[in-house]
């Protein structure tokens, strides 16, 4: 009896995985369309700018009035939504203001406006780009009256629109 209730089992198992085995093929099927419908650049929406930050490696370099000229090297780096440095096509904009001490708004009266670099060109984006660092390295010539503090404002403006910007306290001393 026993015998016979485990060939039933096997048999009713086997006809089983018949009754519900795979589809047949049909190779003249048009491709369906994606369920949920998405665009293959949404994959990429979290790896576009999200923050920019100014690196500590950023100073005046140069004495002015020795007959050379006095420069701020600028590092900034741009950050998507996991925190990564990233490289991405856009415009800088830098703008130097003097620093109000003890102040809600530390951004006194501007000192300086620089041209705008547009970094949408690949070459013109690797001319800029600091691999070992992750971040964009400027030279921006700046000749600064006296001692000072001073806020270093940068702006990145991305290719979608979206503006990031950041700012960082510099001091200058002679």
């Amino acid at each position: 009896m026993r015998m016979i209730s485990v060939v039933l089992y096997m048999l009713c198992s086997v006809c089983v995985l018949i009754l519900t085995g795979c589809e047949q093929l049909n190779l003249n099927a048009e491709p369906q369309p994606k369920a949920n419908n998405v665009s293959e650049s949404s994959f990429y929406v979290n790896y576009i700018p999200a923050k920019l930050e100014i690196t500590p490696l950023t100073e005046f370099v140069g004495i002015a009035g020795a007959g050379q000229t006095s420069e701020i090297n600028v590092y900034a780096s741009l950050l998507d939504i996991f925190g990564c440095q990233i490289k991405s096509p856009g415009v800088f904009r830098f703008e130097m203001y003097e620093k109000v001490p003890r102040s809600s708004e530390p951004k006194g009266r501007r000192m300086a406006i620089w041209p705008d670099n547009d970094l949408t060109d690949a070459a013109q984006n690797n001319k800029y780009w600091r691999d070992f660092l992750r971040a964009y390295q400027f030279n921006l010539p700046f000749e600064p009256a006296s001692s000072g503090n001073y806020v270093l404002q940068v702006t990145f403006l991305c290719p979608t629109g979206k503006r990031l910007s950041g700012e960082y306290a510099l001091k200058f001393t002679k």
